[in-house]
């Protein structure tokens, strides 16, 4: 069973022997590695043939493709059309993978050769104050994940180039959210099932969480820009901006304002504040376990400014997705109805089979 190991790359020059380090030292050696620069000017294409060069002993089959201005979605699909293995394993640049990731990533495919798709997991690599608050703020942990509705993020994902072309590849026109459209469109190939992916909680990749508001900020508006560019999680938006426009003038109001409404108010805000950042509190403290009791708290007042600055930044990014939406609507394809033609010819497959 050969498996092809695929990454996009750009501007990863200080992270990118990280990635190739843990690459090779899996206890399940990948037949190939297929990566796409997208064009980095930081010199990461010299570091990786350097590396090449000193260790191709240890990762002997490594092919770069450079393709400049493509995005991650193009980068990952030029990488997988050049991969020959009938199983892609993908991942990002900038993660350092357990040397058990690819192992436990493929085993499904020992036990069931049907096997369509599976999903990994990740965690954060993160270190100081900022940025384990920044994890459990932003990051689920592994008792979050209900496996029946886990979409996987393709830092940590495997399928089989079949599924991949099925799935119409990952779509090009979007640049953010891409890997949940390729998600559902894998999941389309198996209608009769609450998921497609095979879960796989320890095919597990480190990464590191951002590391400043400004950062994380560019990161969340940029999501949901995504989001608005393909029309995704409308509900979960209008109840964001319900919460912010209606909800919280509300509380300040009776907070601010009338002497007996006064304290309902101000009780309401700290409930408020207590649902808002109680999940987040509760990952903290497994993630700041090894915090001094003062950097934990320092953390815990970190919370609520990180969920308030992504919030901001969706709000703002996801208009301007609708927006861009609007005015290529012409252009870009309608990927629901693209699904249906998906689960239309999975099924006509499978009947014949």
């Amino acid at each position: 069973m050969n498996v092809s190991v695929i990454a996009t790359v750009y501007n990863e020059r200080k992270s990118i022997e990280r990635l190739l380090e843990s690459l090779a030292n899996q206890t399940r050696r990948p037949d190939e590695v297929v990566l796409c620069d997208g064009g980095s000017t930081d010199g990461t294409v010299e570091a990786i043939r350097a590396f090449l060069n000193r260790h191709r002993d240890r990762l002997p089959n490594v092919r770069v493709i450079e393709a400049p201005g493509a995005n991650i979605s193009r980068g990952r699909n030029l990488a997988i059309a050049a991969a020959q293995g009938p199983i892609i394993a993908a991942t990002d640049a900038g993660v350092r993978l357990e040397p058990t990731w690819l192992e436990k990533l493929v085993d499904p495919w020992t036990r069931e050769p049907e096997t369509l798709a599976v999903a990994g997991f990740f965690a954060p690599d993160a270190e100081g104050v900022f940025q384990i608050a920044m994890a459990a703020t932003v990051l689920p942990l592994r008792d979050d994940i209900d496996p029946d509705r886990f979409l996987p993020s393709s830092r940590s994902v495997a399928f089989t180039k079949e599924a991949w072309a099925r799935a119409g590849g990952y779509p090009e026109w979007l640049d953010y959210c891409e890997d949940l459209l390729f998600d559902f469109a894998i999941n389309a190939q198996k209608p009769d099932r609450p998921t497609a992916f095979v879960w796989a909680p320890e095919a597990l990749v480190h990464f590191r969480p951002r590391e400043s508001l400004r950062q994380f900020w560019t990161q969340y508006y940029r999501y949901a820009r995504g989001d608005g560019k393909a029309d995704l999680w409308r509900k979960r938006h209008a109840i964001r901006y319900a919460t912010y426009f209606v909800m919280l003038p509300l509380l300040l109001g009776h907070a601010f304002w009338g002497f007996f409404a006064r304290p309902l108010g101000w009780l309401g805000l700290l409930a408020g504040v207590f649902l808002y950042c109680r999940r987040p509190w509760q990952r903290l403290r497994v993630l700041g376990a090894s915090l001094h009791p003062m950097e934990w708290m320092a953390a815990a007042a970190l919370v609520p400014v990180i969920r308030l600055t992504g919030d901001l930044a969706k709000m703002t990014g996801y208009p301007v997705g609708l927006l861009w939406r609007w005015r290529h609507r012409r252009e870009i394809p309608d990927w629901k109805r693209d699904l249906e033609k998906v689960r239309r010819i999975t099924g006509s497959l499978d009947k014949v089979r």
